[in-house]
């Protein structure tokens, strides 16, 4: 595979997210699940392998966006999805010894914002468009596991304060309740262990790990279909086989829920995701699990932007490099 390839097709899409009016604001591009945050995991990554001196323009830009309002986030749709994501980046910024200025601002507004009733105790509000599998009525659930990923990457002092490990506890007894939500989402709170191993207890992560497996197909990779339940999506394109999403993502969870690179069914995800990538884009091919999107369109390659970060980013954890 290319990390060359990778790198230059993910730069090609913040170049046409960055110009798209609809993600547009006065402090810059909206950071989505799909394009923003991806990139934000995946490209430092990249960088390293490619022995980048400098972080993008790109990746500049979105941490900007961050760090625009921190800690006073404007109400609306995504004001507890920014401030999650700006918790998590910005924070990871830092010096583990110490906390930002704008990382404490993230945290505080973080836990300003954290519900208080149930059934949705300890989570925040999360952007719901009805469509999978970032943005559906219960990605509340997939928002949570990456505030308590953010938590992780605070220093021990932080995280130890009376009123933080109040605020932990709620977060964590509403992750405890997890058997209804689609795999998808519960793979995000195995990813959240690598920063707070908690979040998974041993029993929780065991029976985890044993149904992610059980799922995944012959030739190593994962369905869309078994990562759900979803919402049906009559005019969404067939899904048929194993999916770069799919695979991608749960390939990368696992590894940072502890799984070696040489456990056999990971080492089969790893060779699919090896042959899987488009010599000509260097991306990993996926579509929209919600609707047909009209070809070329910026909407038409979320998933594939996704797929591609979280492909290259797990190929680089295991060491899988050309």
């Amino acid at each position: 595979w290319s990390p060359e390839a990778a790198a230059r097709y993910l730069d090609q899409r913040q170049k046409k997210w960055f110009e798209w009016k609809p993600a547009a604001s006065a402090n810059g591009p909206c950071v989505s699940c799909h394009t923003g945050m991806t990139y934000l995991l995946a490209r430092p990554a990249l960088r390293r392998v490619l022995k980048e001196d400098q972080p993008t323009a790109y990746e500049r830009g979105l941490l900007d966006r961050l760090r625009a309002n921190v800690g006073a986030k404007p109400p609306g749709a995504l004001q507890d999805v920014e401030t999650i994501f700006a918790a998590m980046f910005l924070a990871g910024q830092d010096d583990r010894g110490a906390m930002s200025a704008h990382t404490q601002k993230a945290f505080d507004q973080l836990w300003a914002l954290q519900r208080s009733e149930a059934p949705a105790k300890g989570a925040w509000k999360w952007y719901a468009a009805n469509l999978d599998p970032w943005e559906h009525s219960e990605s509340s659930y997939f928002g949570a596991p990456l505030a308590m990923l953010a938590l992780g990457l605070t220093p021990p002092e932080y995280q130890q304060r009376a009123d933080t490990r109040e605020r932990a506890s709620a977060l964590a007894s509403y992750l405890a309740e997890s058997s209804a939500r689609p795999l998808h989402d519960r793979l995000a709170l195995l990813w959240s262990s690598s920063t707070r191993p908690s979040a998974a207890p041993e029993a929780l992560r065991t029976s985890l790990l044993a149904e992610v497996f059980a799922k995944q197909q012959p030739d190593g990779g994962w369905t869309l279909e078994s990562l759900g339940p979803w919402t049906p999506h009559p005019d969404a394109p067939p899904a048929i086989g194993s999916d770069a999403y799919a695979t991608s993502f749960a390939t990368f969870a696992l590894q940072r829920g502890g799984v070696s690179a040489s456990h056999p069914g990971l080492s089969r995800a790893l060779g699919w995701l090896r042959s899987h990538q488009d010599p000509t884009t260097g991306a990993w091919a996926a579509v929209s699990m919600n609707k047909r999107r009209p070809a070329g369109s910026m909407e038409a390659l979320f998933m594939q932007d996704a797929a591609t970060a979280f492909a290259a980013l797990a190929l680089i954890e295991a060491g899988q490099r050309p």
